[in-house]
């Protein structure tokens, strides 16, 4: 018998051991296990046991059957265990109902509850809460592609995205599955990622900051709750069913950001309404207004509890579990508002909706006729809520009128009739509500501009197929709409598969897949179902029986045989196959279900309503559905028809399929995996009934037709590389991977046709991977009986090779005991020898020391008598050479300066005569320049003047004398007149002791006692004052003496040089000294003198920057006193210290006071440099040379000396004081040169451990600024101040911005630490305004004013301080966010444990190794370079630490995050590297004395201890629980789900994963999945500014500024200051 080679391949699969798969009534599939393969004349009989129990299963069949069948019959094949964790579907290697089925239950009972199926992602409602859907899951899925995180509806949703923006298409998400499946959270949670997630990448998308949305995504998310009030009701299978389906169109602009939106309804269920079967609600609504209305609005619409009203009690249940009403009622409200709906129009609504209830409670009475009472209150409380007449609304009910050609006919109805008439109307009213709410909701949404709008994505939430006891007219167009989709679904699948193999280039044939076309075309046809039931209908006498009979006479033919049956058991219903299962629907109220029509009577009545809102619901509802235009009939009479509700239903759908049908699909598909609503229970009937019926089995069938298994070179290369020699993978030799495939397709394939080579992947036919498995196991079972044979030769040889080892390991042990026997008697011999030596030896020695001890004794006490006469002799002798030294000395000494003093004196007198004759030759060579004898007379006539001052002073110093003298005389006067009034005192003292004086007498005496007393005191105060006025001016006598020497010691030198001249350069010179001459001469004598009103003394100046007010007679001239008078003015600096660099000017003390006199000209300091004076003005150029070739930091002052002349605006006669605020009225020249060269046109130094900046070199500016402004305080300038230090802070603020990421590190951390030095010192500012007083100078200001001006200041700087932290804190997160990923969880730094993007043991070969952008390295060096900054720019210490700890919370929490959401990554090799990158990063801390900062990184080293844990047994998983305690189950759950086996590990068993998903609580708040994402653009962690430094204003300018005015500003008030001090 011939067999084709393929069906013998197909059964050798089936090998002892293989697994396979048998159905079962209860399980659905059970696994089985292959026990014996035989093959007896053309019959195989393949046995299997079931792995659960001892159940035996055989397969049995004949070779030509399975070669008829292509092997279809067989067992369907069981994946490896570590396919069946699978996040795809496609991927199994056996594509089959059974593997589908056990991979969604193996992952369900691991709390995955979506798994992809090619472009269908399938979702199993948990019937719990989950942590899947919070915001930081949010943000992790968004920007990523579909597959690099775990499967999930973001991932749809996200997809759809990009699609849309990289497309420019529109795209929809179609979710469909039955009720109770999870249709509506899904749709929910989608559209709340639209509206939540933020596009980091995207140009032109609003970035949403703080988790912020717009007022249009708040209203898209604000419909949920509407539409589910109004929409949905409780099911026996959903406590929260959508009683209709609905399409969400989101509406994007350009930049993809969400402009609006729009809503489409179909086919709500009206009859819901008015009936309920038991365990089931009406709308939520309706509970919701009676649990949560309040009291005044309960009494006016009379309402009560829910078991009140008719409509609401019929299934005796009115409570959901976990769900309270009133509180939901609230969150309708809200809802509606935040579309836009008035709090009065809500009213409105929940008036007409009360109106609905009191209908329903309506009772209608009467055997023939129907009856109903006028007084009944039901009636008379809805028609008043209706707003129409009561009588006229019973008259309507009770009868109904007929319209022929000639009259109207009023007949009375039967009670079952009025009951319908009654329910139509209210069934009307409800519809029409629910339209115009749904209307209204799509005006508040709707983009303004429409133009505005460039794409959608819609949101199909639709029914899922329904198949119940009883089908009616709901469930008929229900499975109609699904049927639509269906087809579209098949047809776009099989586009998309049909698409592939094009792109592949492989050759391929047309695919047939169940087009149910057919069955479309039986309800929709245009004498199809719908069109029979509308004719039926329109028919006075239509009847459900009539239109059964008219399906039953139309489609009895051949065509609908497969589609179209009849019961046998029914003559009311039919049967319809659909492309999930055989429907039978009861044809009973399908005629009054598709009418749905309410009496013209009714409809007139509501139109005249009094209510307003009632008729604008009505006229909006026939505006939005328009009647059907005419039909011409055989008559030609136009006919206008009310269009049916099924009529208008296909309308509707076949709008909504061309809708999808322009767009690119997205499919969600829900399951609902128990019929009980348990939580994590699993059906496995259920749900595979569910999967055929949804179409997930009709994909894989469509891809099962071609070429189900495809595979890339590199995966399939990997995989079964070591069918081939290794001669042609190996990796010295780098084997192309496309010819190393081709030749194990041809080794292990024989047949061509059953595999096709595409150009990115192979495609395979079913069964192929099977056996390609099989020579995998094969090959390696081969490989390991060789390994076997080696390893027991290996073994064996090894222990012979031990056990000889130990033989002679034994002999030697047993020889070295009898040496070491031998040895131990020598040692005793030998050691009995050494004792007795030792023994004698030291008898002798204590005999021989003894002797000796009495030798050194004798010896050491003659020698001392020896010594001590050498030593006295020797005392004596050093005494005697002493005294002759010195009185040799002194003789030389004095005959040496005898000596010198002569030849001085000689020396002196010859330098003399020879100075003098120089001096008359130079004389005689200058007379011939006039110019130089007009200087010359000039230096005479001032030397003339200078004699007559120091003449003139000497007089007045007579004067002094003499007046001193007259005052010693008036002294000695008014002491005796004091020892005169004593005496009489004392003689008065007597006089009063008797008794005969009279009162009027001592009262005299006593005054003139008193006034005595006082006379002196004051003679006494005179006295001191003129003691102290005399040393005050012995001291300027004795200054204006040096001065006067100084001067004419410069003049003497320039008259020497002028001797020495010989040429024109030397005369100009000697010009350019006399012309340096008569300035300081002029300083000298023409500095203005303050003259009191008495003859005030004048003083002059002993030197520049040494000067002293002239005092006033009147005033103590005491010095402590008159220094105590020149205190610095708070907050101006003072100089306590120069160097050669700088000059360091420190706060006066705040306890000195202000002197109210005013400052008198100063002259400039030019010509000091350091404290001396400069010789000349060549001296000047010189230094100001140096300066220019040698430009260090340079103190302000200086630099100042150094260039000798004042700069901008400044005269030689202008004060000082004159010339400070004429710079500071000069406000935007000076606010120009702060703001541009101080703030932003500044060099910042660099930060640097090795040469460190000085304090000083990096707090300049805020010095500066502080200076400045004190100043402008100082003058009252306080306005300018003020609009100065508001534009400094607005200027750092705005140069701050233009940083971003790394750039912003050294900028931000040198003006937060400016801003805080410069906050520290108005700080201290403050403290001396407050000790003060400045009445004087702040005349226009207030002392309040003042305070209140320094506090705004405070407060503005400390919102700026905040505001740069955040700004600094933002950019380097989002500096560093960009390293954490690829450094810590991607990067690989531990050598010997390197490992693949995916494991694979060939990716070497196959790809090579890629390094991540960043490394570890990067992120240490990135936190070096901050702390540095810190470091060397004195920023405190508390900021260093809440700045790094941030920092290390955001890797900590992104590490953790990211790795929780990674699939296919979590292996214990990758949890080493990250273990080693974290330890880097705490050893840092360590080593930066930051040890908290290790606590940041608890969860992700506890992940990596959790991965290299062994999770063998249930024991392995408690230990893990233990040690991992800071990890929540559900992150415990989700890391061992997720872990990744080598293909040297056993995979994790399922009854571990179901241990470790039995750790997780529902409803355990405290159990997250993902830590609190740490926000980069988030301002609100507080930032808590350190206190003021003890600080002190430092005048530093760096030379390289070129700041004239701020310049001459600074060295101007440091000259203030140098004078006041």
């Amino acid at each position: 018998m011939t067999v084709n080679s393929n069906t013998h391949q197909a059964i050798a699969v089936y090998t002892h051991g293989t697994k396979a798969w048998f159905e079962d009534d209860q399980e659905a599939w059970v696994s089985t296990t292959c026990i014996s393969n035989v093959i007896n004349d053309g019959n195989v009989r393949i046995v299997f046991q079931s792995d659960n129990d001892d159940r035996e299963y055989v397969f049995e069949a004949t070779l030509t059957e399975i070669e008829k069948t292509n092997g279809s019959k067989l067992p369907p094949l069981r994946n490896p265990p570590k396919m069946e964790y699978t996040d795809d579907l496609t991927n199994l290697s056996y594509l089959n109902e059974p593997a589908v089925l056990n991979t969604i239950r193996t992952r369900y009972m691991q709390r995955l509850i979506y798994t992809y199926s090619g472009i269908v992602l399938i979702a199993v409602n948990p019937f719990d809460r989950v942590a899947l859907y919070d915001p930081d899951i949010v943000q992790q899925y968004s920007g990523r592609r579909r597959g690099e995180l775990e499967p999930h509806l973001f991932a749809i949703a996200e997809d759809a995205y990009r699609c849309m923006i990289r497309e420019q298409m529109n795209q929809t998400i179609v979710v469909s599955g039955e009720s109770g499946a999870g249709k509506t959270v899904s749709a929910k949670y989608i559209m709340r990622y639209f509206a939540t997630a933020d596009d980091q990448e995207l140009k032109g998308k609003k970035q949403k900051t703080n988790g912020g949305m717009t007022e249009v995504e708040e209203q898209i998310l604000a419909t949920n709750p509407i539409m589910e009030a109004f929409g949905n009701a409780k099911t026996t299978r959903n406590d929260n069913s959508s009683r209709f389906g609905k399409y969400i169109e989101i509406q994007f602009d350009d930049g993809a950001n969400i402009v609006g939106a729009k809503i489409r309804t179909y086919l709500l269920e009206r009859s819901r309404l008015i009936y309920q079967p038991e365990t089931e609600r009406n709308y939520h609504i309706f509970y919701q207004l009676c649990a949560g209305i309040p009291l005044s609005e309960k009494k006016e619409f009379e309402l009560g509890d829910y078991t009140q009203f008719h409509y609401l009690n019929q299934s005796g249940t009115g409570v959901i579990p976990g769900v309270e009403d009133a509180a939901e009622f609230e969150t309708t409200q809200r809802a509606l508002s935040t579309i836009g709906l008035s709090v009065q129009l809500q009213w409105k609504i929940f008036r007409l909706l009360a109106a609905l209830l009191h209908i329903g409670n309506i009772k209608i009475t009467g055997r023939g006729d129907a009856m109903l009472p006028e007084t009944d209150s039901a009636l008379l409380t809805a028609t008043r809520l209706l707003g129409i007449k009561s009588a006229d609304f019973r008259k309507w009910i009770v009868r109904k009128q007929i319209v022929t050609r000639s009259e109207k006919i009023v007949t009375n109805l039967s009670p079952a009739q009025a009951h319908v008439v009654k329910d139509s109307v209210a069934k009307y009213v409800y519809a029409n509500l629910f339209e115009w709410l749904v209307s209204v909701t799509n005006d508040s949404l709707s983009c303004p501009d429409p133009t505005m709008v460039a794409n959608f994505i819609g949101v199909l939430d639709i029914y899922g197929f329904e198949h119940f006891k009883k089908n009616s007219f709901e469930q008929f167009c229900i499975n109609y709409a699904n049927e639509k989709l269906q087809q579209q679904f098949n047809q776009h699948v099989f586009k998309l598969e049909q698409e592939e193999y094009v792109r592949e280039k492989i050759n391929w044939t047309f695919i047939e897949f169940s087009d149910n076309q057919k069955c479309i075309e039986l309800i929709e046809g245009k004498l199809g179902i719908l069109s029979l039931l509308d004719e039926e209908s329109r028919l006075p006498s239509g009847s459900d029986n009539g239109f059964v009979q008219k399906l039953y006479s139309n489609f009895d033919s051949p065509n609908f045989n497969n589609y179209f049956k009849k019961p046998r058991f029914s003559n009311n219903a039919f049967t319809i196959a659909h492309y999930a299962l055989d429907v039978q629907y009861e044809a009973e109220n399908f005629i009054d279900k598709n009418k749905d029509t309410v009496p013209d009577e009714h409809l007139a009545l509501l139109q005249s309503s009094d209510f307003d809102f009632l008729t604008e619901v009505l006229d909006k509802a026939a505006a939005n559905n328009p009647a059907p235009t005419p039909e011409n009939n055989k008559r030609m009479s136009m006919v206008v028809r009310k269009p049916t509700l099924g009529y208008i239903f296909k309308l509707s759908l076949i709008n909504l399929m061309e809708t999808i049908g322009g767009t690119n699909v997205h499919y969600i598909r829900c399951i609902k995996p128990n019929e009980a609503k348990v939580a994590w229970e699993f059906d496995p009937s259920m749900v595979l009934s569910q999967l055929r019926a949804c179409g997930v089995l009709e994909t894989i069938r469509i891809s099962c037709a071609g070429y189900p298994s495809r595979w890339t070179f590199e995966e399939f290369a990997d995989r079964y590389f070591a069918l081939v020699s290794s001669k042609y993978w190996d990796p010295k030799l780098k084997p192309d991977v496309r010819q190393l495939c081709s030749l194990i397709l041809e080794k292990s394939i024989d047949d061509n046709d059953k595999f096709q080579v595409g150009t990115t992947k192979i495609f395979f036919r079913a069964g192929q991977l099977a056996y390609l498995e099989k020579l995998r196991s094969d090959r390696f079972n081969e490989c390991a009986v060789i390994l076997q044979k080696h390893m027991r030769r290996f073994i064996y040889h090894t222990r012979y090779i031990r056990m000889k080892e130990l033989a002679i390991q034994v002999q030697s042990i047993a020889r070295r005991k009898v040496a070491l026997r031998k040895m131990q008697a020598l040692r005793e011999e030998k050691a009995a020898i050494i004792i007795q030596k030792h023994w004698r030896r030291y008898t002798a020695r204590k005999e021989y020391l003894s002797k000796i001890s009495f030798i050194l004794k004798l010896q050491t006490a003659i020698r001392s008598q020896l010594a001590n006469r050498n030593h006295e002799f020797l005392r004596k002798n050093h005494a005697a050479i002493q005294i002759q030294k010195l009185v040799r000395g002194w003789f030389a000494r004095k005959s040496y300066k005898a000596q010198r003093e002569f030849i001085i004196h000689i020396q002196s007198c010859v330098r003399r005569n020879m100075a003098r004759k120089q001096l008359f030759q130079l004389r005689a060579e200058a007379r011939s320049v006039s110019h130089f004898k007009e200087v010359s007379y000039a230096l005479e006539n001032k030397v003339v003047e200078l004699t007559q001052t120091l003449t003139a002073v000497r007089d007045e110093k007579k004067l002094a004398i003499d007046r001193s003298v007259q005052l010693e005389a008036q002294i000695k006067n008014w002491i005796d007149k004091y020892e005169k009034m004593e005496r009489r005192a004392k003689n008065l003292d007597e006089r009063l002791q008797e008794p005969t004086v009279p009162k009027e007498r001592h009262d005299a005496l006593q005054t003139e006692l008193d006034a005595a007393k006082h006379e002196y005191r004051l003679a006494e105060e005179k006295m001191k004052n003129q003691e102290r006025e005399l040393v005050s001016l012995k001291n300027q006598l004795e200054a204006e003496h040096v001065e006067i020497a100084a001067l004419r010691k410069n003049l003497e030198e320039a008259g020497e040089k002028a001797k020495n001249a010989v040429d024109e350069s030397e005369v100009i010179e000697l010009r350019s000294q006399l012309t340096a001459l008569k300035a300081q001469l002029s300083q000298a004598l023409n500095t203005p003198r303050r003259q009191g009103s008495s003859n005030a003394m004048r003083g002059i100046s002993p030197a520049p920057g040494m000067r002293n007010l002239s005092p006033s007679p009147n005033r103590v001239l005491d010095p402590e006193s008159v220094l105590s008078s020149h205190r610095s003015r708070s907050p101006i600096p003072s100089p306590i210290s120069q160097n050669n660099d700088n000059s360091t000017i420190s706060s006066a003390s705040p306890k000195l006071p202000i002197p109210n006199n005013r400052r008198l000209r100063r002259n400039s300091s030019a010509d000091m440099v350091n404290g001396a004076p400069l010789k000349n003005s060549l001296d000047h150029i010189r230094t100001a040379e140096n300066l220019v070739k040698n430009p260090r930091p340079t103190s302000i002052d200086h630099f100042g000396a150094l260039m000798g002349t004042k700069t901008v605006g400044s005269s030689i006669d202008e004060s000082p004081e004159d010339e400070i605020k004429t710079l500071i009225r000069n406000e935007d020249a000076l606010q120009e040169e702060i703001l541009h060269g101080l703030i932003k046109s500044v060099k910042m130094p660099l930060p640097t451990l090795q040469n460190p900046p000085s304090r000083k070199e990096i707090m300049f500016p805020a010095h500066t600024i502080s200076i400045c402004v004190n100043e402008m305080w100082y003058l009252g300038y306080t306005q300018e101040s003020e609009r100065l230090l508001f534009s400094v802070m607005d200027t750092i603020q705005k140069q701050l911005l233009s940083f971003t990421d790394e750039d912003a590190v050294v900028p931000s951390a040198f003006w937060l630490t400016n801003v805080h030095e410069l906050l520290s010192l108005i700080c201290v500012a403050q403290v001396d305004f407050n000790e003060k007083s400045y009445e004087d100078k702040r005349k226009t200001a207030s002392r309040h004013d003042f305070t209140k001006l320094i506090e705004t200041i405070k407060f503005e700087m400390q919102c700026l301080e905040d505001n740069i932290f955040h700004e600094w804190m933002k950019e380097i997160k989002k500096h560093l966010s960009k390293m954490i990923i690829p450094a810590v969880v991607e990067g690989q730094s531990l050598p010997g444990f390197i490992t693949s993007g995916n494991n694979r043991f060939f990716n070497k070969l196959l790809i090579g190794t890629s390094q991540p952008s960043y490394s570890m390295d990067d992120v240490l060096n990135f936190l070096n370079k901050i702390w540095r900054t810190m470091k060397c720019y004195y920023i405190e210490q508390s900021i260093v630490t809440q700045v790094l700890n941030e920092l290390f919370k955001l890797i900590g929490v992104t590490a953790f995050n990211d790795l929780l959401m990674r699939k296919n990554f979590c292996s214990w090799k990758r949890a080493m590297q990250i273990q080693y990158n974290v330890t880097r990063i705490e050893e840092w801390c360590k080593s930066h004395d930051i040890p908290e900062g290790a606590l940041q990184f608890e969860h992700l080293m506890q992940t990596t201890k959790l991965l290299q844990f062994k999770k063998a047994t249930l024991v392995d998983i408690e230990n893990i629980y233990d040690i991992c305690w800071i990890l929540s189950p559900t992150q415990v759950q989700k890391l061992i789900s997720q872990y990744y086996t080598a293909d040297y590990e056993n995979p994790i068993t399922p009854e571990i994963l179901k241990a470790v998903a039995s750790h997780v609580v529902s409803g355990d708040k405290s159990d997250v999945l993902l830590l609190d994402s740490v926000s980069i653009e988030n301002t609100s962690n507080p930032f808590e500014v350190p206190i003021p430094r003890d600080t002190k204003s430092e005048l530093y300018l760096p030379s390289w500024l070129n700041l004239k005015r701020l310049r001459r500003l600074l060295t101007l008030i440091q000259q203030s200051n140098d004078v006041t001090h």
